[in-house]
């Protein structure tokens, strides 16, 4: 089969979950808030600015100052993700490419597999991941994994690009619906965090506490 087939079916399945994204987005956002009575001592605005930026380095977190190695795992995790998004916009082109970038895409991409394999098993050995864990929990990780693993295979050797486009569709389709989701929804929660303590002025942190 031609592979302008499944560049088009990896396209149908980016518009789809595009399509899905704006729905979740439309719907959480016809959600009305409580109304804070809590007395205004701070800036709710100032506290938004700090939860998406300086309140996200991992010395900010006690859960990530105390589990570093796991944040990296997961930083790494995720540039692995967006990269393997990049190269499947860019593959269309990559016979242009120089060899250099291919192989170094092809190291990040197989780099942020491992990471994600790696987070994978830490759900199952783990007693306390493994009883937090759902089964879509369990897919999202793998799915996303093999589709990073397929995808530095695919930009050294184009006989897996099929395959690569493939996964990309269902992983595109399958993001808004399962796990995956959270990307959005992370802004939506940090923006909430960052209202309800800068109104009470916990954040950013006072000289004091600091």
């Amino acid at each position: 089969m031609d592979l302008f087939f499944f560049q088009l079916l990896a396209l149908a399945g980016l518009a789809a979950g595009l399509f899905g994204f704006y729905r979740r987005y439309a719907e959480t956002m016809r959600r009305a808030l409580p109304a804070d009575k809590s007395p205004l001592k701070g800036s709710p605005q100032r506290g938004v600015a700090y939860a998406l930026t300086m309140g996200m380095l991992p010395w900010a977190k006690e859960s990530t100052r105390i589990h570093l190695a796991a944040y990296l795992r997961g930083i790494g995790f995720h540039i692995g993700i967006f990269s393997t998004l990049g190269t499947m916009v860019v593959l269309p082109f990559w016979a242009e490419m120089p060899e250099d970038i291919a192989t170094l895409m092809a190291l990040v991409l197989g780099l942020g597999a491992i990471f994600g394999a790696a987070g994978g098993i830490m759900r199952l050995a783990d007693q306390n991941l493994r009883a937090l864990s759902t089964p879509d929990d369990h897919f999202a990780v793998w799915l996303v994994t093999v589709w990073m693993a397929v995808g530095a295979a695919a930009t050294l050797n184009a006989a897996l690009l099929a395959s690569f486009y493939v996964l990309s569709a269902v992983t595109l389709v399958y993001a808004p619906m399962g796990k995956i989701r959270h990307c959005l929804y992370f802004f939506f929660s940090r923006v909430f965090f960052g209202r309800f303590f800068g109104r009470r002025a916990v954040l950013p942190h006072p000289e004091s506490v600091r």
